[in-house]
Parts: structure tokens; C-alpha cells; sequence
């Protein structure tokens, strides 16, 4: 890995600390206040007590600039810890599309979006009885139904987290809950309350206090009971503290009853802390903007909140603490605007976070947890792609010689003007705003239906100047119908979020539906200098993001792209160290390569390479960003942009696409469940079987690819 001479000098200062968090560590006095005696997350010679989980918003691995160094690379004393004591696999991939709500979700669950039923995020949009379209948050608590506070009662009576059988999706706690441990959750998306309307009377009530609290100070409301929560163990000690709600969760197999949670800070804070005041790791009380103690937002969970929050949890009993990091390269607090690689302010906002976790890992030490007795579990959710002018100087590297920028920010361009002024098309749409857009057109009409593809074929045409090169782009790079959709596990239980299509633009634009004329070009294409970050798309330097894993039975191997892995990997890869399982199969697998065989389950250890090669034969099949998913979408985009005599190519492309995914589904469903019953049951993987399996995976993809060329 390449560093500069600066950066180089801050990591070897910061190598001692991760040692000593591996090493002097597991010597110090175990002075910190253990976690329940009834948490049962170590087994078969497992010696793992606790479980901290960080998912940051946006924080790079690789360099956006090859001169500046990247996110990590300014981060120290995290990346040196992850690297000494563990491995960071920098062959990691999101789901699609790849948007924080979607892709966070997707690494707690170890299920695609279509399980889970956020594919479209961080809002989507619905259909209603008239065939018009309303707008959804993803970011709502788990048991919500679908959060639309601009109706009454929404149109669409599906939950939330909308499994396929149209029930509520399994909650990621339940399995740590169910082992008698308590679950700390610090901003990680719908595991706490996320608003002040719909979350706030679904859990408490429309005519309960807070309900009450949230209409007469709505800021209070969310410092009091947005944002932390700690799902409880029965008999837990916080619960019975007081301030605790009942947790049901209706739909869970197995069933849920009796279990309590703390929802918000006015009920952590005092059970966490003895002046029920939490600090961050610099030491200052969490509050709001506005001075109250408690959420200070979500924009505002950085590092050093995050992490205070975290350590607090652990210090005071909470064995398994998630938690989410707010992204390093926006304004936060600080005006609008978006930061450049290099950038002062940008770096500045690294080397804070890179401070917050020094001061995290130093007190967590001192508190007995290390790398011999806490599994750290540390991703991102997606790689932004930057969107911006080259930055002076040239040679900039934003650690000796900052950079600047005279042109920053992501095109954004007008689809409801680009479209009637350029194509002449003014059929009735919404979109999902987004650089993958959805579109949504009125009625609902099938995906055959005439104004569907005549829709289809004039966005396939649309262009605009690049205000940044001044090249003439097409707008849009890849498209998935209905078909292709379902390939790419994007359409959930719900059939009314079902987009029309679905296109994946050029990553440097931002699609929206404004109005329907372009007087002036820049009243359709124009920069928005206040983000500079686009994600959702289907780009390799959105879609490869990076893993690290440290703990009790990880190997350390540092820095490796030896293993494709994804989002859905994480979840099945923790529990199997956990010695816990979940009553669903997931979507992803276990990551033995980064396991010692001692930590694996007995069958994992006897499947040994006819395991991994399954596996991996079986991501490149199944995965939205995989070999399969990426040659069928290029066969879709193909299809849906020809205008051959009667639609015929495109009915012939729709009909190879739709017969392949129920091919690639029912192969991939069958190994799924054998991989998961292997690593969580007693199923034993036989060589012959597993030779026959990934042989018919291999054979779906060169399928696949050969529709694509």
C-alpha cells in the first residue's frame, strides 16, 4: 500500500496502540464491568464476550485521488489495528441499489434487499389504487409499516422490512436477544427509532407522552427517543432499571413475546451512565444542536459520538453494540457544500476521526476489551464516486500540499425536461431520485406495455453537456426492466414498489423529475455543488467497498483481495464465530478463508475447499454486482434499447432474461440453503456434491454471458 511520507510517520506511531489492543491488552486487569452471565456468544472453545459492529457511511479504502491518501490511509489507528491484528478484505461489494439504508440493512441481515424490503432506498416510491405513485422513507423502525407521513394512512398496507412472503422481514437482534444478550444499537438504520411521527406513535402510541412531546417540541423529541436504542435480554439488568417499552416483533419465527427495549436516549442514557449523561471520545456531552442532551442527529453521529456511545454501552453491561459513523467527506455542521479528496476541511474531518478512535481503542483497553475477547466487525456501506473538476495544484496531496477545487458537485440532470425537450415524451412519471433512478410511470403498465417501451427507448437516447468536461454524455449506462430487476434482487414481497424500470445513470449524474421544459440548459443540467458523492449506481468504484474482521478466530492475513465477498457475507460470517444462528437461510456465506479452523463449526472444517469454492461459484451467480447480474444486465440494457419490427429482439431478450433468473433463482436458492445448513445445521458437504453444484453454477453464468455478447 502506498503512503506519503507524512501519513507513513502517523501510522507508525499509531502501530503501537493497535498492538497493544491485541497484545498488553489481554494482560491488563479486566477492570471493565463484564456482560451478562446469560449472553451466550461463545462456544466450542469460541472465547468471544463481546461484539462491536462499526458500519461507517461512505469512508474509502482505495484512493479517490491516487496523489491523496484515501479515507483509511488518514485513519491510522483504525486501519493499523484492522491490519495488524486482523484482515480488511478489499474485495467487497454492496448490493444494489447501493445506498446506505439498502446496503446497511443487507450487511445486519445477510439478506438481499428483495428479503428484506428495502432493494429501493433511502426512500422509495408506491403505487396507489389510482395508479399514481407516492413517496416512502427507508429509514423507519422495523416494525413500521410504510412510512409516508404526507397520507394519513398510506396506500400500501406492507410493512416496512416486507419479507417475500409479505410479512414482517426476521430483526437482526432477535438472535442475540434470544441468547440472553442484550443489543446495543447506536444509529444503525431501523433498529431504532429513526422519526418523529410514524416511529414514535407505532412504538409508543398516537396518544402516549412522547407522542405528545414530539408535536410540542419536535427537536426534543428526537434528542429523547430517535436515533439509540438497546434491545434487551429477558431478565436483563438495564431493562429493569425502568424507562423500558415492550420489543414485539409479530412476525419473527419462532415467536418474540416478553422482551423489552430502551427506544431513545432519555430511557439509554440513565441506565448507561450514572449522571445519565454520555460523553463522546473527546470527552464533551452528546447533546443536539440545540444544547439538549441526548441524539444529536444522524448527520452528527461521527466518530467521536458514535464511538462514546459505543464504549458506554459496552462499559455498562451491553455484551453486542452496532453502531453507525456518519461519512467524512460532507460539511457536517459546517454550511453546504461537499468536500474534495484533499481538501483542508476534508482532511481535518479524517484526522478527527482518526483521533476519535485512538482515544476509543485506548479506553476500551482499559476497559479489558481487545482483539483476544471482542469480535470488531468494521465496513462501509458503499464507495461514493467523487464528482468534480481536477484540483489545484496538480500535484496536490492534501496532507503536504492541500487541494482545491473551482468545480465540485454532481450533475444534476432534469428527466421530466430532458425527456419532452429532447425525445418529445410526456407520459405521467415519478422517479425515485437518485444516480440509479427508478422510474415509476403512471398505471402501473407492464413492462410490454407500448408507453412502457416507447418510456424505456427515449431515456436510452437522452444526453447532456457535462458542465465539468464539457462532453456530451449519455445520461443513462445500463438499464433493468422488470425481469432484470427481479435478477438484480430488487423487487421485495411488496408488488406495489415495484419500479417500471430501473436505470443506471453515468455515476457523475444525480436524476430527478423537475419541470417539463428546458428554457435555458442549465434549467435541466446544472452542478449541485452541495454533494459531491454520488452512490446507488452500477460502477465498480461504488460497488467495491472493503471488510474488516478482527477478533477471536479471525486469521491475520492484513490487507487481502483474495475472496469476493459481499454485504450478505458479513451476517452469516459473525454468527458461525458466534457460535448463534438465524431461523432463515441467508444470502451470503461464511468467509472460512478468513477463519482459523478452530473457530469453524465441525462440518465448515470437513467441507474445508469444497466449501469455499461452492461458495464462491455460488456469489458470482447469485450476487447483485456478480458475474451473472452483470452480464444480464448488460443483455437487458441491450434489449430494452433496441427498436427492431414489433419489439421483437426486446421480447426475445425479455424471455432468455426471465427464464435465466428463474434458473439462476431456484440453483441459487438450492445452494443457499445447503451452504447455511453446512455452516449452521448438520448437513455434510459431500465432493461430488459440491463439484456437481458449483459446475452448474459456473455453466448459468457462461449462459448468461453469452446473452450478453
Amino acid at each position: 500500500m502506498r503512503k506519503s511520507k507524512v501519513l507513513a510517520l502517523s501510522l507508525a506511531a499509531g502501530l503501537g496502540l493497535g498492538m497493544m489492543s491485541a497484545g498488553a491488552a489481554s494482560a491488563a486487569p479486566d477492570h471493565h464491568r463484564p456482560g451478562q452471565s446469560s449472553c451466550q456468544i461463545s462456544s466450542d472453545g469460541r472465547d468471544v464476550q463481546h461484539v462491536i459492529y462499526l458500519q461507517f457511511d461512505n469512508v474509502h479504502f482505495s484512493r479517490d485521488n491516487p496523489n491523496v491518501p484515501s479515507d483509511l490511509e488518514q485513519m491510522p489507528h483504525l486501519l493499523d489495528f484492522l491490519e495488524s491484528n486482523g484482515t480488511v478484505d478489499d474485495n467487497h461489494h454492496t448490493p444494489l441499489i447501493a445506498h446506505t439504508g439498502d446496503d446497511i440493512l443487507t450487511s445486519i441481515t445477510g439478506l438481499y434487499g428483495d428479503r428484506q424490503g428495502q432493494a429501493v432506498s433511502n426512500s422509495y416510491r408506491y403505487y396507489n389504487p389510482n395508479g399514481t405513485t407516492n413517496s416512502a422513507s427507508s429509514f423507519a423502525y422495523w416494525t413500521d409499516g410504510v412510512a409516508d407521513s404526507s397520507v394519513p394512512t398510506p396506500g400500501d398496507s406492507a410493512p416496512t422490512m416486507v419479507g417475500q412472503d409479505g410479512k414482517m422481514a426476521p430483526a437482526p437482534w432477535a438472535a442475540y436477544t434470544k441468547a440472553g444478550c442484550d443489543f446495543g444499537s447506536v444509529s444503525m438504520a431501523n433498529t431504532v427509532l429513526e422519526n418523529t411521527n410514524v416511529d414514535i406513535n407505532k412504538v409508543f402510541g398516537a396518544n402516549s407522552p412522547q407522542a405528545a412531546e414530539a408535536k410540542a417540541d419536535p427537536a426534543k423529541a428526537q434528542a429523547d427517543y430517535v436515533g439509540i436504542g438497546i434491545h434487551c435480554a429477558q431478565q436483563s439488568a438495564l431493562c429493569a432499571k425502568g424507562g423500558a417499552s415492550a420489543d414485539p416483533l409479530p412476525d419473527e419465527p419462532g415467536g418474540y413475546q416478553n422482551y423489552q427495549a430502551l427506544f431513545g436516549a432519555k430511557s439509554v442514557d440513565p441506565a448507561i451512565s450514572a449522571n445519565g449523561v454520555v460523553k463522546s471520545t473527546a470527552g464533551k456531552p452528546i447533546t443536539d444542536p440545540n444544547g439538549n442532551p441526548g441524539f444529536p442527529g444522524f448527520d452528527a453521529m461521527t466518530a467521536d459520538n458514535s464511538l462514546g456511545y459505543v464504549a458506554q454501552m459496552q462499559e455498562s453491561g451491553v455484551p453486542v453494540t452496532y453502531g453507525y459513523i456518519s461519512d467524512a467527506h460532507d460539511q457536517h455542521g459546517a454550511g453546504a457544500g461537499a468536500f474534495g479528496p484533499g481538501d483542508p476541511g476534508y482532511t481535518a474531518q479524517l484526522k478527527s476521526y482518526d483521533t476519535a478512535f485512538a482515544n476509543f481503542f485506548q479506553r476500551i483497553h482499559q476497559d479489558g476489551l481487545n482483539a483476544d475477547n471482542t469480535l470488531f466487525v468494521v465496513t462501509a456501506d458503499e464507495n461514493d464516486h467523487f464528482v468534480g473538476g481536477r484540483p489545484t495544484p496538480a500535484n496536490c496531496d492534501g496532507v503536504e500540499i492541500p487541494c482545491s477545487y473551482s468545480q465540485i458537485g454532481e450533475v444534476n440532470a432534469n428527466a421530466r425536461g430532458l425527456l419532452a425537450t429532447q425525445q418529445g415524451v410526456t407520459t405521467p412519471f415519478q422517479v425515485h431520485a437518485d444516480s440509479a433512478p427508478n422510474f415509476y410511470l403512471n398505471g402501473n403498465p407492464s413492462p410490454n406495455a407500448p408507453v412502457t417501451r416507447q418510456f424505456e427507448q427515449a431515456w436510452s437516447k437522452v444526453t447532456a453537456v457535462n458542465p465539468i468536461t464539457g462532453k456530451t454524455d449519455t445520461v443513462s449506462n445500463y438499464l433493468a426492466d422488470q425481469a432484470e430487476q427481479k435478477i438484480l434482487h430488487m423487487q421485495t414481497g411488496d408488488p406495489l414498489r415495484t419500479p417500471t424500470f430501473t436505470s443506471f445513470a453515468n455515476p457523475d449524474y444525480y436524476v430527478y423529475a423537475g419541470g417539463s421544459s428546458c428554457a435555458t440548459a442549465a434549467s435541466c443540467v446544472a452542478l449541485g455543488p452541495a454533494y459531491a458523492w454520488n452512490h446507488g449506481d452500477f460502477s465498480p468504484d461504488i460497488n467495491t467497498t472493503w471488510l474488516g474482521l478482527v477478533g477471536p478466530g479471525v486469521r491475520n492475513l492484513g490487507v487481502t483481495d483474495a475472496v469476493w465477498s459481499d454485504h450478505t457475507d458479513i451476517r452469516p460470517t459473525m454468527l458461525a464465530l458466534l457460535g448463534l444462528s438465524d431461523p432463515y437461510t441467508h444470502d451470503g456465506r461464511v468467509l472460512t478463508e478468513f477463519l482459523n479452523r478452530w473457530a469453524l463449526p465441525h462440518n465448515l472444517v470437513k467441507a474445508g475447499q469444497d466449501y469455499q469454492r461452492l461458495a464462491a461459484a455460488y456469489k458470482q451467480l447469485d450476487a447483485g454486482v456478480g458475474r451473472f447480474a452483470t452480464a444480464t444486465l448488460q443483455a437487458s440494457t441491450k434489449g430494452i434499447e433496441s427498436t427492431s419490427p414489433g419489439d421483437s429482439r426486446y421480447q426475445a431478450s425479455s424471455a432468455k432474461l426471465a427464464a435465466l433468473g428463474d434458473q439462476r433463482d431456484k440453483l441459487a436458492g438450492q445452494i443457499a440453503q445447503l451452504l447455511d445448513q453446512v455452516a449452521f445445521g448438520h448437513q455434510r458437504l459431500g465432493h461430488d456434491q459440491a463439484r456437481d453444484l458449483t459446475a452448474q453454477a459456473d455453466r448459468l453464468v457462461k449462459q448468461a454471458q453469452a446473452l450478453a455478447s
